[in-house]
């Protein structure tokens, strides 16, 4: 796996690389296009590099002096989504985890197929209330949010009405998350408790990575929610990140197969969990 900080990086690249194309097709050199726009020609080197941002008015202008015109809403529309790719946590929840929660709800209900993998801690879908609530509580005050915990957990748990429509989930997690106590005895035993009760819905796939297993092949990676072949969410200390290059989705959806080699599923899964909520007492 690439580092999830490159993938902001090689969109701008990619974008850069289509102003180049556009800029070749009109026969303009790079010094030439900059002389026509009045900029200087280092600017036009850094949008083709990726190492500058073009603005929307860069872009417009760009076109316009190539000739091309018609491709400046799209190239607009790339730019657009590379900024939105990462997300600093704290600019995503400005306005409240509630917010933050409520800002995904298009993509889960639009999402057929979910394939997510957690090294480290029950993925929204299947979380209870109070493991959402335990979370979310522990979020609000490491990063001295609003307290709108209540408002927020109402939402994810409304969001996971999805487990139980048309939508496909294959979920793998590390063993080591069921070991996790987050919020403490309780609300662990309940925890996992509901997620052997999930297990049996038939939209439900749960596959569990052995603390045991073999890891010489592939070791544990970030986690991250893969939603059908469109785009794959991450989650880094600092911020949210959003990945949609091509053949960057396909080695998550590789990475994702090959981790569900390595897990178990049914009643070896069952066990495990099982021994969790009993090393609990």
């Amino acid at each position: 796996m690439t580092s999830p900080s490159s993938s902001v990086q090689e969109a701008r690249k990619a974008l850069g690389q289509r102003l180049a194309e556009i800029r070749k097709t009109a026969g303009f050199t790079k010094r030439a296009l900059a002389q026509s726009l009045g900029w200087h020609e280092s600017k036009a080197s850094r949008f083709e590099s990726g190492t500058r941002a073009p603005s929307e008015r860069d872009l417009r202008a760009w076109c316009s002096a190539c000739g091309a015109e018609g491709q400046a809403e799209d190239l607009i529309s790339t730019a657009r989504g590379i900024e939105g790719m990462y997300v600093e946590w704290r600019k995503m929840e400005r306005h409240g985890l509630k917010w933050a929660q409520e800002s995904v709800v298009p993509l889960w209900e639009r999402t057929e197929r979910f394939r997510i993998y957690s090294p480290w801690l029950i993925p929204g879908p299947v979380q209870t209330a109070s493991y959402i609530t335990a979370l979310l509580t522990s979020i609000r005050d490491r990063r001295g949010l609003i307290d709108d915990v209540p408002a927020a957990v109402k939402v994810r748990v409304e969001k996971q009405q999805v487990v139980y429509g048309n939508h496909k989930f294959a979920i793998l997690l590390e063993e080591s998350v069921l070991r996790y106590r987050i919020g403490g005895t309780d609300v662990m035993a309940g925890q996992l408790g509901y997620l052997l009760s999930v297990m049996a819905l038939p939209s439900v796939s749960i596959g569990i990575i052995p603390q045991d297993a073999d890891r010489s092949g592939l070791w544990p990676v970030e986690g991250f929610f893969l939603y059908d072949d469109e785009l794959v969410n991450v989650e880094l200390v600092s911020a949210h990140l959003t990945v949609v290059q091509k053949h960057e989705l396909a080695m998550y959806a590789k990475t994702f197969s090959e981790l569900a080699e390595l897990a178990v599923y049914g009643a070896a899964a069952r066990e495990i969990i099982t021994a969790a909520i009993e090393s609990l007492g």
